[in-house]
């Protein structure tokens, strides 16, 4: 009997859809960015706070990543298009090395500016429990929408659904 009702709870808690776990100091939508250095990888290092004053869409990914990788080239697109403009678009890497993630770059000839996270520290903050994991924070720091999974990033939904999160005019 004891065994029934054991074998009876493993398969029902497998049915329920798990709940990620939060990462250690996580901003959650809503909530205000703190400040970090981030470490230089396309571009020299830089204060996050250096990016306050214009909404800020980041790209967590990691070259490893097949969806990281689908994504990228409609990051590249909408970061020529738009960055720099209305809004600024900056990718962290979560390689553990500077090569491959440097290679990759290389590869999919991503222009935009992009920081490593060898010590997890934006990964933690962010929130990236899985990749790809895309923010859009306000230009006060403010987190606005986590969509975690490869978008299509320079679509015209994609780019509708950034222009009336940071109500813009694109």
């Amino acid at each position: 009997m004891k065994k029934t009702i054991a074998l009876l709870l493993i398969c029902l808690t497998s049915a329920i859809p798990q709940a990620y776990a939060k990462t250690p100091g996580e901003v959650e939508i809503g909530g205000v960015l703190r400040d970090a250095r981030l470490q230089g990888l396309s571009v020299p290092s830089k204060a996050l706070s250096a990016y306050r004053g214009k909404p800020l869409i980041i790209n967590v990914w990691a070259s490893w990543c097949g969806p990281c990788q689908s994504e990228m080239g409609s990051l590249q697109r909408l970061a020529s298009r738009y960055g720099g403009k209305q809004f600024n678009v900056i990718g962290i890497s979560t390689d553990d090395y500077r090569e491959p993630a440097l290679a990759f770059l290389r590869i999919s000839n991503t222009t935009f500016s992009n920081y490593i996270d060898t010590k997890l520290l934006m990964e933690n903050m962010l929130g990236a429990e899985r990749i790809p994991l895309t923010l859009l924070i306000d230009a006060q720091g403010r987190v606005l929408d986590k969509i975690y999974g490869a978008q299509e990033w320079d679509s015209p939904e994609a780019v509708e659904m950034i222009r009336k999160t940071f109500r813009i005019r694109m």
